[in-house]
């Protein structure tokens, strides 16, 4: 199985079980049954700390709307 179909599967499967734990999530994202961030990180090479740090931080501007788009 490839990495995304499974990461795919453990967002559905752990969305789903949060929504009806705690219902007022389905209020919060409403109009769809994600909960999740479209994307994911994987990595087979050593990555350091700083590099994980900066992707996380990234997802979470995506999440709100704050990324900025730089143009080449």
């Amino acid at each position: 199985m490839a990495i995304g179909k499974a990461v795919g599967i453990i967002k559905q499967n752990t969305a789903k079980k949060l929504k009806q734990k705690f219902p007022f999530l389905k209020q919060v994202y409403w109009g769809t049954e994600a909960i999740w961030s479209e994307g994911y990180f994987v990595s087979t090479i050593d990555l350091n700390e700083k590099v994980i740090k900066a992707y996380i931080e990234d997802q979470g501007k995506k999440d709100t709307g704050q990324m900025k788009f730089e143009v080449a």
